[in-house]
């Protein structure tokens, strides 16, 4: 039974799976978009979210957690530097995943997981207020008419 065992095993043990996952990681820094499996690419989502969160923080503890999944150097730079920053006010999802055809020789479904690139803005606490006034308006114009 899996009770509370969460995670996807992918048809691999776990220290291939690791791997796997770690040198998709790199990849998906160094592209910034790679073309995998959908179940891959469910999977891969979190660890590139923690990755970005990491980066996002930039103390010193965070890099060397970082430096544990992704261990070329250049990379880690690239993400502290380049990425992270762009995702300052977004609390979260930094990937989308869209799906493509299904692989020719298998018939596995495909998907590309690439990173969000436009802004996001947070929703306003004010939306009660403007459909009070937009109600209010309407009931002058009716009441004038």
């Amino acid at each position: 039974m899996r009770h509370n065992k969460s995670g996807r095993r992918l048809g691999r043990k776990p220290d291939h799976r690791q791997h796997m996952m770690q040198n998709m990681v790199t990849s998906f820094f160094e592209h910034e978009r790679i073309i995998t499996t959908v179940t891959r690419a469910k999977e891969l989502r979190k660890l590139i979210d923690k990755m970005i969160t990491l980066g996002k923080r930039g103390d010193l503890h965070a890099r060397r957690q970082v430096l544990r999944v992704i261990h070329d150097q250049n990379i880690v730079v690239k993400l502290f530097e380049m990425i992270a920053p762009r995702y300052t006010n977004r609390p979260g999802g930094y990937t989308r995943i869209i799906k493509l055809e299904n692989r020719q020789g298998d018939n596995a479904p495909m998907a590309v997981i690439e990173l969000v690139e436009e802004g996001f803005e947070a929703k306003q606490k004010d939306d009660t207020d403007a459909s009070a006034e937009v109600v209010a308006e309407k009931t002058a114009d009716s009441a004038t008419a």
